[in-house]
């Protein structure tokens, strides 16, 4: 798989000529010292070809053209580079400090409700740009939502991710597993994982246990998966969402519940559930300079190369003319004497 780094950018738009095939994959931003040439810490994704011949792996093949095709949302890690490196190339990103994983690994105690409300909005507003735009993520998890150091989050890693087309009949394969947005949002409430499960079937039981057992009857298109039948699982009543989660708000509980539906058209879309009243009940969404922003291993954020001191800057103890650019713009204002 990939070395991940970071380091220097010194500009430049992505390639938008890469093709080939392999596997690849991977997520993580290690930090280096920041470019003399522009100042920018960028995070590097290194992704080596086994053989020339192999050509470019699927993985990176997807992540570029998804990331080509949504750099405008900034809830969305941005790629500001591609270049060729040795016999593979490195993607270069926008530098990140941490992930929601970390958050909710170093919270001393739960998160706050306005909290988990702002990270669920800047989630779901890139999850609907993202869809918006005919791209499915599928590998949504807190390890690939990262973290700036101002506390907005934004979508990472598109290796599994695939264009397309909404009216189509294109089949997709059913073997990627996902947390999905609800999920996410419970592990927010929860502050633990709410299916934790250490294999699939252990994964498949966590579910049943909280969700209940599907049937043909709530969900008629599970006849049609193409390992139904396969494995049969004990009856189980759905357990009520308040027993689950004791502390959540009723708001929390009707959306999170729009979310954990079996049947996939059912389930409540991003641009839709950004509307919920969760969202406009206090407390309110949580400004991202309120958002807890831990660190990783190995000290402070980096910081940019310092430019140059601003001649102008702004000082309360010096007269305002000095501190402007054209003094005369305000002189007609100012008491003579």
């Amino acid at each position: 798989g990939p070395v991940l780094h970071s380091g220097p950018h010194r500009g430049g738009r992505p390639r938008r000529s890469l093709q080939g095939q392999a596997r690849g994959g991977g997520a993580g931003w290690p930090r280096l010292p920041s470019s003399p040439q522009t100042g920018e810490i960028v995070a590097l994704k290194k992704v080596a070809l086994r053989r020339l011949e192999d050509g470019i792996p699927n993985q990176a093949l997807r992540e570029i053209k998804a990331l080509q095709e949504i750099e405008d949302s900034p809830y969305v890690v941005q790629l500001k580079s591609v270049f060729p490196h040795g016999a593979g190339f490195v993607l270069a990103f926008e530098f990140m400090l941490s992930d929601l994983a970390e958050v909710v690994r170093h919270a001393q105690r739960p998160l706050a409700q306005a909290q988990v409300k702002s990270y669920l909005q800047m989630l779901l507003k890139g999850v609907a740009f993202c869809h918006a735009n005919n791209i499915v993520h599928r590998d949504l998890k807190p390890a690939n939502l990262l973290i700036s150091a101002s506390g907005q989050l934004k979508i990472a890693d598109f290796g599994l991710a695939r264009v397309f087309s909404p009216g189509g009949s294109r089949l997709y394969t059913h073997q990627v597993a996902t947390r999905a947005v609800g999920c996410i949002m419970g592990e927010l409430l929860n502050g633990s994982p709410l299916f934790p499960g250490e294999n699939d079937i252990e994964q498949l039981c966590c579910v049943l246990r909280i969700l209940g057992t599907p049937s043909p009857k709530v969900w008629p298109e599970i006849i049609e998966l193409p390992d139904y039948n396969k494995i049969s699982f004990k009856e189980q009543a759905p357990v009520p969402l308040e027993e689950v989660l004791p502390d959540a708000s009723p708001q929390a509980l009707d959306l999170l519940g729009q979310f954990l539906l079996y049947p996939p058209r059912q389930r409540i879309a991003a641009s839709q559930a950004l509307l919920h009243q969760y969202f406009f009940t206090a407390p309110l969404p949580a400004h991202p300079s309120e958002l807890p922003i831990p660190q990783r291993p190995g000290g402070l954020a980096p910081k940019a190369h310092p430019g140059p001191p601003h001649v102008h800057d702004f000082h309360v103890d010096r007269p305002l003319e000095e501190s402007l650019l054209n003094p005369e713009l305000i002189r007609p204002f100012i008491p003579e004497g």
